[in-house]
């Protein structure tokens, strides 16, 4: 299986992108995670906001691969533990399907974005940066296969 995250917004910043580097490494023997950056929709003074997240949503479903298992993070999705995390990224790993990962924009994802998801995870209650989203979910699935490798990373009490 491989993991593409896509995520709307470009440009992380220097911290974020190096922790990111650094799990994904952690991953790339086990779990091949790809990163695919959207462009944010146009903004501003004069633009139709509805028009921006549309563009967006096209761009993110274009984007997804063909047949994968889609998980959209939503602040209305299931949100997961740790442990939860790791027995879904086991069942992913069973349908023999790729995944992909979607990070909408800051007015989240678009309506046909949210129809094709196979699944909506919320991280909680939290308002995060969208290039900190990144950085979390990537250490997420990284804790979540050493779980499941039975890896004393993940230590919970």
């Amino acid at each position: 299986m491989k993991v593409r995250l896509i995520s709307v917004g470009e440009r992380m910043p220097a911290w974020v992108a190096d922790g990111f580097a650094e799990y994904r490494k952690r991953l790339s023997r086990e779990l091949p995670l790809d990163l695919l950056e959207i462009p944010l929709g146009a903004r501003g003074k004069g633009r139709d906001p509805a028009r921006a997240i549309a563009d967006e949503g096209a761009a993110v479903l274009a984007a997804l691969p063909k047949n994968a298992h889609v998980v959209a993070l939503d602040g209305r999705g299931k949100p997961w533990s740790s442990e939860q995390l790791a027995d879904e990224l086991a069942r992913w790993r069973m349908s023999g399907r790729d995944l992909a990962i979607l990070v909408g924009g800051p007015d989240g994802h678009a309506a046909e974005v949210l129809a094709r998801a196979d699944q909506r995870w919320s991280l909680g209650p939290l308002t995060l940066p969208h290039m900190l989203v990144r950085l979390i979910l990537v250490e997420q699935i990284y804790r979540a296969m050493s779980i499941n490798a039975g890896h004393p990373y993940h230590r919970a009490g």
